[in-house]
């Protein structure tokens, strides 16, 4: 196989370059900090292009780790070349969002905020938690992330926000910030975003009743975790028919 890493020189760009080179695949790089090539593990040279349209390797699946600015000339791009789409990038509008689900029209798209399996085991726990507990317990969600993380709050904080409310029917409103003389707490989902360090990713969900709280929580030691997803993912989407995918069709 050959795998585009965009966003490639970033540091899940390399983890998965290095990760992919060590399993024999062949990769090739987009990044707009393009200048020279790029050696990976064993020394092994990568074409890294600055842009999607000077690619002309024949590619079988791309991995985006990079942002959403690059997404109208990805999505072009993939339509053109009939190549599938892993989309790990957060952060996108609403806008973008819609035109990803109108490229799912015509090619395969794999889109997750999150490929850990531990995070989405934990989206099955908080909905069947969120069901089970009801009303009666609020829902508060804590993240931390490292200080370089661009968007916040985290789109899998987003996710698990959005997998709580659904045992609502999307009724709460999701609140990601408070500051001042906010009242009572209503009807809502409360999410905090942490910024430091070099912490990789934390995710805990609150149901807290009266007098007695659940906490549900994930931690990842290292990106490898998220690397490994989606290659599982980009191999896995090879071959299949058009549409929208995410971890729960995978898995």
């Amino acid at each position: 196989m050959t795998i585009l890493i965009c966003g490639i020189l970033g540091k899940m760009g390399r983890t998965l370059a290095d990760i992919l080179l060590d399993e024999g695949t062949t990769v090739v790089g987009v990044d707009k900090n393009a200048s020279v090539d790029l050696t990976g593990a064993g020394g092994k040279k990568i074409k890294v292009h600055e842009s999607f349209s000077t690619v002309c390797e024949k590619v079988d699946a791309t991995i985006d780790f990079s942002s959403p600015s690059v997404l109208e000339d990805e999505l072009e791009w993939a339509k053109k070349n009939c190549v599938p789409l892993v989309l790990a990038t957060t952060g996108y509008t609403a806008k973008q969002l819609e035109d990803i689900k109108a490229c799912s029209g015509k090619l395969p798209v794999f889109k997750t905020a999150n490929f850990s399996l531990g995070v989405n085991l934990l989206q099955k726990l908080v909905r069947e938690a969120a069901e089970i507990l009801g009303e009666k317990f609020d829902i508060e969600i804590i993240e931390r992330h490292h200080n370089k993380k661009a968007d916040a709050p985290s789109g899998t904080a987003l996710m698990l926000a959005e997998t709580a409310n659904s045992a609502f029917d999307g009724k709460k409103e999701v609140i990601t910030s408070r500051s001042g003389n906010v009242g009572k707490r209503g009807n809502e989902i409360g999410i905090h975003a942490v910024r430091g360090g070099t912490i990789v990713g934390e995710h805990e969900v609150v149901f807290a009743g009266e007098d007695e709280i659940i906490t549900l929580s994930h931690s990842a030691s290292s990106k490898r975790v998220f690397a490994l997803g989606a290659i599982a993912a980009a191999k896995w989407i090879v071959g299949k028919s058009a549409g929208l995918y995410s971890m729960s069709d995978m898995l």
